[in-house]
């Protein structure tokens, strides 16, 4: 029973949260969405790049390469720093927290979730897994307080940078 909650957050888990951040999006007014689909596209694109990077800076060997042990879900022995469904995860947590704090908090729990389930299956180690949402953190960070309040600015919206709701 228990493998099989580690395989459903290890590799399902990121579809709920997704599912959820897109249920919020839907939900919203649509020059709300314009914000949100902005700064969602930079965010990703940006922590993607720099994810890219930081993966030929730091090589972390895959935990069931160095253990000589079958992970739980099939896997390739390459880099696992950082972990690309954490990475991806935490970003849209972030994404979201920026205009909804409980919502973003629900879906960065269920990132760190996915992130243990990774853990446990085998195919992450805890560096790739908190250095995925570091990244997330500060590059969500720098592009909301640097690169939206330029897109802000522009005749494309007509409202300032939202405050994040509590």
């Amino acid at each position: 029973m228990s493998n099989t909650i580690i395989i459903f957050g290890a590799k399902y888990l990121l579809f709920l949260l997704v599912g959820v951040a897109g249920v919020y999006f839907l939900q919203q007014p649509r020059n709300r969405q314009k914000e949100l689909a902005i700064f969602g596209v930079v965010t990703c694109v940006l922590v993607f790049l720099v994810a890219r990077i930081a993966s030929h800076f730091y090589f972390d060997p895959r935990p069931f390469v160095t253990g000589h042990f079958v992970p739980l879900i099939p896997h390739d022995s390459d880099n696992g720093f950082p972990s690309d469904h954490t990475l991806l995860a935490s970003a849209v947590a972030m994404i979201i927290f920026y205009f909804n704090r409980k919502v973003g908090a629900l879906l960065m729990t269920l990132a760190a979730l996915i992130g243990l389930a990774r853990i446990a299956a085998g195919v992450h180690s805890p560096i790739d897994i908190v250095g995925s949402i570091i990244i997330s953190i500060v590059v969500s960070w720098l592009v909301y307080k640097f690169v939206m309040p330029m897109v802000i600015k522009t005749k494309f919206f007509e409202n300032a940078m939202p405050t994040p709701k509590t």
